[in-house]
């Protein structure tokens, strides 16, 4: 079952997400967390922190969970 992520707006950038979820603390963080781990939007490796997500997408962090964006 995947945690869902709750927006307000029309989209949130791959960054601004990891530091939604708690996966990062700080947005500087990002660039960093992205060289180091697999990330994976709707099944395909993604590693562009300026990544648009949009209601129902879905992210998946391996060591971290699965994740669903809501709007």
């Amino acid at each position: 079952m995947a945690k869902e992520i709750t927006i307000s707006t029309e989209y949130i950038t791959l960054g601004q997400f990891l530091k939604l979820a708690d996966v990062i603390s700080t947005g500087g963080m990002a660039k960093w967390f992205l060289e180091e781990h697999q990330i994976f939007v709707n099944g395909e490796a993604e590693n562009r922190r300026g990544k648009k997500l949009v209601d129902g997408d879905v992210i998946a962090i391996p060591e971290f969970g699965k994740f669903k964006i809501k709007s």
